[in-house]
């Protein structure tokens, strides 16, 4: 796929950078000023997308920093709004489709299981729903929110499910406990002025693309990274802000690991217990075949979940 293409499709994100950009980049600028920490010694907003790949390629990262440094930093979730419909298009992509390939190309590159062949089977329209149901349910729980995320792109990176349908939103929602009725009337209501305000916030902060993450202390210094990184990138950014942050200790068994998080690649079992990546999903794999685990497996890798 050539350069033209990809500068105008936020879908093909860009593997060196490790970022989907969006087409409006006229702000490049940030201001320290718009964003101040609290409760927390830093804090950090994350701009992000249900249907962005490459922050799903950072799930590992960014699971690993909640259990490092969880005590020392909040996270900010903020919606970007990647794709609001195929109207854009003026680089050649003539449709959905095109995006299904480099989907599997991103897979790969990851390690993060993906099947492009959503976009040949059933190709979502705009990330705008899927964006403001996330916003619904932060207004009724963040904690569930950061599930409901969660749930939504295993759905939908997994399980080739349209997170751009009502019903696929709703079988998420009830996945992770939240109250559907309440969350249909606030996906109508509260949600549409909360998505808009962060897409306003993220101009003003000049983001360009997802993910985006900036690190700010209490006195409003900043520190911002772009696209998936390395962990030591994000650690970075936290001790550069505050070298006297403490990182915590964690259980890196499996049993509290999947304790903390029920689901989990092979990409993130490793980056969370250390395991060699060539040794963790044979780990893992055992753990099925002992019935502690069970697996869900696409053309592109598998995803291990708790057994009940």
């Amino acid at each position: 796929m050539n350069n033209e293409t990809s500068k105008n499709n936020p879908l093909i994100c860009d593997i060196e950078t490790g970022m989907c950009e969006t087409t409006d980049t006229t702000s490049e600028s940030t201001s320290t000023n718009k964003v101040s920490s609290d409760k927390k010694s830093i804090k950090i907003i994350y701009y992000t997308d249900p249907i962005c790949s490459s922050c799903w390629g950072i799930e590992p990262q960014l699971r690993k920093l909640k259990l490092e440094y969880g005590d020392a930093v909040e996270i900010d979730y903020r919606m970007g709004g990647l794709l609001p419909d195929w109207s854009y298009n003026s680089g050649g992509i003539s449709s959905p489709a095109d995006v299904a390939s480099h989907w599997d190309e991103v897979s790969v590159h990851y390690d993060m299981p993906i099947d492009g062949d959503l976009w040949l089977e059933d190709p979502m329209d705009s990330s705008y729903p899927s964006s403001i149901a996330f916003k619904a349910a932060q207004l009724q729980d963040k904690q569930k929110a950061i599930l409901y995320m969660r749930e939504m792109r295993e759905m939908m990176f997994l399980e080739k499910k349209n997170m751009a349908k009502w019903e696929n939103l709703a079988i998420a929602a009830e996945k992770v406990g939240l109250d559907l009725k309440q969350l249909k009337t606030d996906f109508e209501g509260k949600a549409q002025d909360l998505f808009k305000e962060d897409l306003k916030l993220g101009q003003e902060l000049g983001v360009r693309g997802f993910p985006t993450m900036f690190f700010v202390d209490e006195a409003g210094n900043q520190e911002t990274v772009y696209g998936t990184r390395p962990y030591a990138f994000y650690e970075m950014a936290i001790l550069k802000l505050n070298p006297n942050t403490k990182k915590s200790e964690y259980s890196k068994t499996w049993e509290n690991l999947f304790a903390i998080y029920p689901t989990l690649t092979a990409k993130e079992f490793s980056e969370l217990s250390g395991t060699p990546r060539a040794d963790s999903e044979k780990q893992l794999n055992d753990l099925v075949s002992a019935g502690k685990l069970k697996t869900y497996t696409t053309k592109n890798g598998s995803i291990w979940k708790i057994t009940k």
